[in-house]
């Protein structure tokens, strides 16, 4: 990815798990790369629940359309009711991006 680009920061504690929760994180992952204007994702959770994913958009208005997608909201909906202790979204707009092969 060439900057400029948007990072969507979303930290996690995760209080649920269940078959519903895997389905539909599957399923937003199989919906977020067909969307317009997604570039890619990076994930990583730990043991005891906390993570991270950061999603990489090519726009804000890609950023807003994903917002609006109904089984996203759906996902969003259940994560503040069942899933999630805590979250935060962060949004950052990506300047700069360099790499170990690069150095």
């Amino acid at each position: 990815m060439k900057p400029p680009y948007y990072a969507v920061i979303f930290t996690s504690k995760h209080k649920l798990y269940n078959d519903e929760y895997n389905e539909t994180a599957k399923r937003m992952n199989e919906l977020t790369a067909k969307q317009e204007g997604f570039l890619g994702i990076d994930s990583a959770r730990n043991e005891d629940g906390s993570g991270i994913t950061v999603c990489y958009w090519n726009s804000i208005e890609a950023i807003k359309k994903w917002k609006e997608n109904t089984e996203h909201q759906y996902a969003q909906q259940m994560g503040m009711k069942e899933w999630y202790e805590s979250y935060s979204v962060r949004i950052a707009e990506v300047t700069k991006e360099y790499s170990m092969e690069e150095v």
